[in-house]
């Protein structure tokens, strides 16, 4: 079986891992703080602040712009769930917009409809690795005086005419999981570059403390572990070969596949796209259902899946909640039509041949 996707690790992981062990401290310590300054540096920030987990850097970055309850952030509705329930956490309001067809993210005309008085940031997210229209919504953030909060969860090295994602916005948030562009296993980074916001992520990762037991404002346990930054640390040396071996295999299936009713990705002008998902469309003339294709896919030994079956306007958790403010099409009909193919480093040239022939020839 092809895996739809598979951390890319190798013996420099485990000996960095193995190196934490024996020297025994595997908490929050001088690791991290090398990955911090490393990742900053990748993304052309000042700082950056290592977590437990990509929803955790979500929800830190909000609470240090001062999200309360009573405010409102707009955010996506074509996304995975934690960019919606990272603003619940903060008892806060999510106002859920459509995506663009084209490109899958936030649409600024969207944004616009939806500002209101309560409106106090944006999250955008630069959805499988393609960034969203950075310029238009950072015009519109910083006209209506609110926050950008970049969403990078699945773009770590992705360009925006030539400067690295989450080095934009206020701030920038990432996501190690095992499945994305790069891991430390689980973990997250918060990147920014005003020096009180990093000071106040600091505290508040690290349950509100501004010196050793001294509290001075609420905080969490949301520190990440030496062990999880020595991984990181190697996975970032390589995060650029790896990229280029996802466009590799993205540029194979692009040209390979050539199934009338399937629409391939289309990267933003002036962007890089570094394809934490090589996701097709099918469109109503192609000769399979969603589900048919990929039972056939399967069955021939390829992995896939559905990223995402739900928009997040319609889970029920907002449902239930009355927290979706209009209906939003494009997300709805992308929810029902998109499949995501195999095109992590893992994945051969053959792999990706082999995968263009079958759909190919689906019937």
């Amino acid at each position: 079986m092809i895996p739809i996707a598979r951390p890319y690790i190798g013996e420099e992981e485990i000996a960095a891992v193995s190196d934490v062990m024996r020297l025994g401290v595997l908490a929050n310590g001088s690791v991290v703080t090398e990955f911090e300054k490393r990742f900053a540096k990748y993304c052309g920030c000042k700082y950056a602040v290592g977590t437990n987990s990509g929803t955790s850097a979500l929800h830190a970055a909000l609470l240090c712009t001062g999200i309360k309850p009573g405010d409102e952030v707009i955010v996506p509705s074509f996304t995975f769930i934690a960019t919606a329930t990272s603003v619940s956490m903060c008892g806060a309001k999510p106002v859920i917009v459509d995506v663009e067809d084209e490109y899958f993210t936030i649409d600024p005309d969207r944004i616009l409809e939806n500002i209101t008085d309560k409106t106090k940031a944006v999250i955008g997210v630069h959805l499988f690795g393609q960034p969203f229209d950075l310029r238009a919504v950072l015009e519109i953030c910083e006209d209506k005086n609110i926050f950008l909060i970049e969403d990078c969860a699945q773009a770590h090295g992705s360009l925006y005419q030539g400067q690295k994602v989450g080095s934009f916005g206020l701030s920038g948030c990432f996501s190690f999981y095992p499945t994305k562009n790069m891991t430390t296993g689980e973990g997250g980074i918060v990147t920014t570059s005003e020096s009180s916001y990093d000071e106040r992520l600091r505290r508040v990762v690290n349950h509100g403390q501004s010196e050793k037991y001294l509290h001075t404002e609420l905080g969490f346990n949301l520190r990440m572990s030496n062990i999880d930054a020595a991984i990181g640390n190697v996975q970032l040396s390589k995060l650029d070969w790896m990229n280029e071996r996802r466009c590799e295999n993205a540029n194979i299936l692009s040209k390979g596949i050539d199934a009338e009713g399937i629409k391939k990705p289309v990267i933003r002008p002036g962007c890089s796209h570094v394809y934490h998902q090589y996701v097709i469309c099918l469109e109503e003339d192609y000769k399979l259902s969603r589900d048919e294709l990929m039972q056939k896919l399967n069955e021939k030994g390829i992995g896939c899946a559905v990223h995402y079956p739900m928009p997040v306007h319609k889970q029920p958790l907002y449902l239930s909640s009355g927290n979706y403010r209009y209906e939003c099409p494009v997300s709805e009909r992308l929810s029902e039509s998109v499949l995501s193919l195999p095109v992590h480093p893992g994945v051969t040239t053959e792999d990706c041949e082999y995968i263009c022939k079958v759909i190919n020839g689906a019937d």
